[in-house]
């Protein structure tokens, strides 16, 4: 992967940790090199062009549609990288497990990783610290989600991100304090039980600008 030939090449690659959570676990989309290995997708910086232009290009490039949320992670320079770069920046994305896989690419779970260069490895097992130092301030847990989601879903993915149980009406307490999500006229079985209802993202505006409430305090 390289940056179009009219574009004059910066000195640093800009891997793309797209995450998606998948039966319970945390994955990361990888793609074929050219020489047949599973890599994550990366591309050399633009001189001219913002780190995040750049890496925003390469996600709608890898999924034919861009993705709804990302941010930087911290650039490394220590170990192997498979352009052999001086420094890599990553930027974490996520995208929900209903959007359709592009071509050539596939989704791995992170604790089960391929044979990754060692610095991209290291870049897939630190996005999960990534996404909960902004789960707080924005929107990740339901950018993983599809639109129309169960309270059930969206718990499992917070206690993805906590990587811990959570009380269940406890979360959904703290939930409906933070004016996040509101319901929506569609139910879906989830086997056994009554339908449940589904909600989606749709956060209050709230005078002083108060922050979200702390999902990452709600007891077991």
């Amino acid at each position: 992967m390289s940056s179009p030939k009219s574009r004059r090449r910066g000195g640093a690659t800009i891997d793309l940790v797209l995450c998606s959570a998948r039966a319970g676990r945390l994955h990361v989309l990888v793609v074929k090199s050219a020489s047949g290995k599973p890599v994550l997708p990366f591309v050399w910086s633009v001189d001219g062009e913002t780190l995040e232009e750049t890496a925003r290009e390469l996600a709608k490039d890898i999924t034919g549609h861009g993705i709804p949320w990302m941010a930087p992670g911290v650039a490394t320079a220590s170990k192997k990288h498979p352009a052999e770069s001086a420094l890599s920046v990553p930027f974490v994305g996520v995208m929900s497990a209903t959007t359709p896989t592009a071509s050539g690419s596939a989704w791995v779970a992170v604790d089960a990783l391929p044979a990754l260069a060692p610095r991209q490895k290291a870049l897939a097992e630190g996005a999960l610290e990534t996404l909960r130092l902004h789960m707080d301030v924005a929107p990740v847990a339901f950018r993983l989600l599809p639109p129309a989601f169960t309270l059930s879903e969206l718990q499992q993915v917070y206690e993805l991100l906590l990587g811990r149980r959570l009380h269940k009406a406890s979360f959904r307490r703290a939930l409906q304090a933070a004016y996040l999500a509101e319901p929506t006229d569609e139910w879906r079985s989830e086997g056994r039980g009554r339908p449940a209802q589904l909600f989606r993202y749709s956060p209050r505006k709230r005078r002083g600008g108060h922050r979200s409430v702390r999902f990452d305090l709600i007891g077991r």
